[in-house]
């Protein structure tokens, strides 16, 4: 099975999800954001403030860390901006990564990022925080989409029944031929509309 990466933009609900699916298929979990703390000392969020690119490249370098993989599974939540990162991308491409997109609604996102501790993360720090997210939330949600090769709607879904939805969508016969066509051809995709504009 190798990773079983979960996408989606921010508060989509990929660590709580994560952390279920690990649980009920007995895996070890990641959440690549801490992975990313843990290597640096610096959260990602002080890594942003530094720069983008300071971010990206960590983000990058955990990824890599993980590859290839060392466990026969392991389930891996990943950054909501992880598809604007080409560096990640490309490993993503290694063969042994499933990719999982939890699909939610702008406003459903919003309020979780809302009700957070923290603040407004940098890159909402413009004059119309919650415009600025939609239009995010809403290029990566169709960027994620042609990336993954499993999608489950999360809306209104608790962690372990998104967990186990996931489950059943993986074990769906014939499933490893078509996700390694759809990875392929949504990469190809995604690279020629542009999805990583920022």
């Amino acid at each position: 099975m190798g990773i079983v990466l979960l996408t989606g933009p921010k508060h989509s609900g990929k660590t709580s999800a994560g952390r279920a699916l690990a649980a009920l298929i007995k895996c070890p979990f990641i959440d690549l954001d801490a992975l990313i703390e843990e290597r640096e000392g610096k959260s990602p969020r002080e890594l942003y403030r530094e720069g983008p690119d300071f971010f990206r490249r960590a983000e990058a370098a955990a990824l890599q860390s993980l590859l290839p993989p060392k466990e026969a599974c392991v389930i891996l939540a990943a950054g909501g901006g992880l598809c604007d990162n080409p560096a990640a991308l490309e490993l993503l491409k290694s063969p042994g990564i499933s990719i999982v997109f939890l699909e939610t609604s702008a406003e459903t996102a919003w309020n979780r990022i809302e009700g957070a501790s923290g603040g407004l993360p940098p890159f909402l720090d413009t004059e119309n925080p919650r415009e600025t997210h939609r239009l995010l939330h809403e290029r990566r949600s169709a960027a994620y989409h042609l990336l993954a090769q499993i999608h489950i709607r999360a809306e209104g879904k608790s962690p372990e029944q998104i967990a186990a939805e996931i489950r059943s969508a993986m074990l769906l016969p014939g499933s490893c031929h078509s996700c390694r066509e759809s990875r392929d051809a949504s990469k190809q995709k995604i690279r020629k509309n542009g999805c990583l504009d920022g």
